[in-house]
C-alpha cells in the first residue's frame, strides 16, 4: 500500500499552478505598479461602454497580446480592464507559462481588490516536463486565502497517480521564516478517487485505489504525506506482497471512513471505522477488472497535452 501513496509530486505541482495564476492576471494593465511589461499587442483601445443604465470606461490590449512578469508570460487574444468594476477580463487562447508550468483556458477574469480570479473553458495545466497535468472546466483562485479550486470533472495526473472528483481544492501555507510556500492540504469533494499504479507489478498492470464522497490529504513542509482521510462510502483496494516481494492477494476494505497515517511519507497504518466490511481476494484475481472499485476508471487518454 505504501507504493500507492508514496509520490506527492502531483499535489505539490498544483502549488506552482496557483502561483503562476496569481502573477500575470493581477493588475494586468497597471504595469507601472507591478512592473508587468506589455511585450506585444496589435492594438491598444480605450473608451466607454454601456453596462445596464451606466457607462463605464475601459482599456484594452487587442490581438496577439503578450505580457511579461518576471519569468511568467501571459498571452491571450484580448485583455480589458474595467476601472469602475475593478476587474480585468481576459479572452481567447489564454496561455500562462513560466520556466516550469503552462496553463491554458478560453476565458478569464480577475478582481484585484479581493485578489480573486477565475478561468473558464477547457482549463488545463501542466509541468513543462510533461510529468504533471491537470484539467477542469473551471478554476478559481482565492489569493488571500491561499486556495485554488478546480471545478467540474476536475482531474490531475502524476507519473503513476490519478486524482479526480467533482471539486479539487489546493491550499498552500507559508514556510516558517521563509517566503516560499508549500501545499499543506488537498481536498476532493464528491466522487473522490485516488488511484496509483502498483509499480511492483509490470504484468498485469495493476492500480491501488481509494475512493469516497470526500477526501482530505495533508502534507508536511517537506512535501511528504502526513494523513489521508476518506469519508462517506469510503473504499480501498490494494495489492498485497509478502516479505520477499511476491504477490499474496488483494485487500478490499470499506466503511464510513478510512484514515491512513504516514511517517516520512510512507504508510504506517490504516484505520477503517463505521459499518466496516472487508474481503481478501486470492492471487488469481490479480488483473481482474471485476475487483476494481466502482468509481475506478484510469483516464489516461484524457490527458490534455
Amino acid at each position: 500500500m505504501t507504493k500507492a501513496f508514496r509520490s506527492v509530486s502531483l499535489f505539490a505541482a498544483l502549488l506552482l499552478l496557483l502561483t503562476a495564476m496569481s502573477f500575470p492576471v493581477h493588475n494586468t494593465l497597471q504595469a507601472e505598479k507591478k512592473k508587468i511589461i506589455l511585450l506585444n499587442a496589435d492594438a491598444i483601445e480605450g473608451g466607454e461602454t454601456v453596462s445596464g443604465d451606466a457607462r463605464q470606461s475601459y482599456r484594452s490590449a487587442v490581438g496577439n497580446v503578450r505580457f511579461l512578469h518576471g519569468t511568467v508570460t501571459l498571452s491571450c487574444d484580448r485583455a480589458t480592464e474595467f476601472e469602475s468594476e475593478n476587474k480585468v477580463v481576459l479572452s481567447g487562447n489564454i496561455v500562462i507559462t513560466d520556466n516550469d508550468i503552462e496553463i491554458r483556458a478560453d476565458n478569464g477574469v480577475y478582481f484585484p481588490e479581493n485578489e480573486q480570479g477565475e478561468l473558464t473553458g477547457n482549463v488545463r495545466g501542466r509541468m513543462r516536463d510533461g510529468g504533471i497535468m491537470a484539467r477542469a472546466r473551471k478554476a478559481v483562485l482565492e489569493n488571500r486565502k491561499n486556495r485554488l479550486w478546480l471545478y467540474d470533472e476536475a482531474i490531475a495526473w502524476g507519473k503513476n497517480e490519478q486524482l479526480s472528483g467533482d471539486i479539487i481544492m489546493v491550499h498552500t501555507k507559508k514556510r516558517t521564516g521563509k517566503e516560499s510556500r508549500y501545499v499543506d492540504e488537498v481536498q476532493v469533494h464528491r466522487n473522490a478517487l485516488l488511484a496509483a499504479r502498483d509499480t511492483l507489478s509490470t504484468s498485469p498492470i495493476l492500480y491501488n485505489q481509494l475512493s469516497g464522497n470526500r477526501m482530505v490529504i495533508t502534507m508536511d513542509d517537506r512535501a511528504k504525506l502526513s494523513d489521508v482521510t476518506v469519508t462517506g462510502q469510503a473504499e480501498s483496494l490494494y495489492h498485497l506482497y509478502d516479505e520477499e516481494g511476491r504477490p499474496s492477494g488483494i485487500n478490499y476494505s470499506s466503511g464510513n471512513s478510512i484514515r491512513m497515517f504516514f511517517v516520512e511519507g510512507k504508510l504506517d497504518r490504516a484505520k477503517v471505522t463505521g459499518n466496516v466490511e472487508g474481503r481478501q481476494y486470492p492471487e488469481g484475481y490479480r488483473g481482474n477488472p471485476k475487483v476494481n472499485l466502482q468509481r475506478f476508471v484510469w483516464r489516461e487518454r484524457e490527458r490534455p497535452f
